[in-house]
């Protein structure tokens, strides 16, 4: 584990990356499309300060979530053609994670069967209940909706400038209740060995980053800055044609802004991967890793390979039922779900047709 100071006084924790995080976007190069997704999870209404407490976490209060996303193809000449685009607005009652409101652009009335619902385990599965065709339509709009679980969860990293571990609730049960349900979790490893000593979970704290979006700021959909506070979730999923093969880029982030306005990784991923159009299976899949929360978290970067041989099609639920246990990670995990849509996109490259 890494350890080194941040501007804020803080320790900084977690692997070191050979190259640490991303500073940059490629450019949206001709021959190519683009999807992008912000998950922004604000506290509004939250202190900002330990000092500032008198006894209770300000911060385990309402989330806000503004999620956004579009689906963009770069044409010959360079100029980008729009091809889809969605946004959500919610609001989620914390730590509880209890849907009180969501609404999207463009509208649409059957997600008011959300309101409710946890953001939590079942629901992805009351998500289909609620629209039963939305899956099939690779759209971005379930992209959104299904990051939002893991989205609000991590969001809880917030509290922990406030509190000694993400959820006041969390105690000595976790321990026992979590082992091995992923890298990070592993029994006797950081996580678990932190909530034995002091009945919390551990607080790490990651590398400052820059703004991701390089030179050419038509590379992502826009965004609002981000608060004291505010946890993003960003993806990138770029795909484009090399000779006979079809080449895919995934790109993720989970990231906060301190009360000083610095901005830092908590997880970072890249994908990379290659398809056979003709048979529409992977033919190869690595990840690698600019910042992670613990030491043991980088273990997991090998089960990217299980996907070689697959197809995108189906990918979310073989993910969810497959790759399970200490060799994953809950968040890798996400960015390969994520790659079920590589298809849709790939059926949208210039010169393609549409299904």
């Amino acid at each position: 584990m890494s350890t080194s100071a941040q501007p804020n006084g803080r320790a900084m924790t977690g692997p070191a990356s050979p190259t640490g995080p991303a500073l940059s976007t490629p450019p949206p190069r001709p021959g190519l499309v683009r999807r992008t997704t912000t998950h922004d999870s604000l506290r509004r209404s939250g202190v900002e300060r330990p000092s500032e407490l008198q006894g209770h976490s300000g911060l385990s209060g309402p989330v806000t979530l503004d999620a956004r996303g579009r689906d963009v193809r770069v044409e010959a000449d360079g100029a980008l053609t729009v091809l889809d685009a969605a946004r959500l607005d919610a609001e989620i009652d914390f730590p509880r994670r209890e849907i009180t409101r969501i609404g999207s652009d463009p509208g649409e009335p059957r997600l008011a069967a959300l309101v409710g619902v946890r953001a939590a385990s079942g629901f992805r599965q009351a998500v289909h209940a609620a629209l039963p065709d939305e899956r099939a339509s690779h759209s971005v709009r379930f992209q959104l909706l299904d990051d939002l679980p893991t989205a609000v969860l991590v969001s809880g990293y917030a509290t922990q400038w406030v509190e000694p571990g993400p959820f006041p609730q969390w105690r000595q049960g976790m321990a026992s209740q979590y082992p091995d349900l992923c890298a990070g979790w592993v029994a006797g490893g950081t996580i678990i060995q932190g909530i034995e000593a002091t009945g919390r979970v551990p607080a790490p704290f990651g590398p400052p980053v820059p703004p991701i979006e390089g030179d050419d700021p038509r590379g992502w959909h826009e965004v609002a800055p981000l608060p004291a506070h505010g946890m993003r979730r960003r993806r990138r999923l770029d795909v484009w044609r090399d000779g006979a093969e079809a080449r895919v880029e995934c790109f993720f982030r989970d990231s906060h802004v301190d009360p000083d306005g610095v901005e830092t990784a908590v997880h970072e991923y890249t994908v990379h991967a290659t398809l056979d159009p003709a048979t529409t299976t992977f033919t190869s899949c690595t990840a690698e890793f600019g910042a992670l929360p613990w030491p043991e978290c980088p273990l997991a970067l090998a089960s990217a390979g299980r996907l070689v041989g697959q197809r995108p099609d189906g990918l979310r639920r073989e993910v969810r039922d497959s790759f399970t246990g200490v060799t994953t990670c809950t968040h890798l995990n996400d960015t390969l779900r994520s790659l079920e849509d590589v298809g849709a996109l790939l059926a949208r490259l210039p010169g393609e047709t549409a299904p």
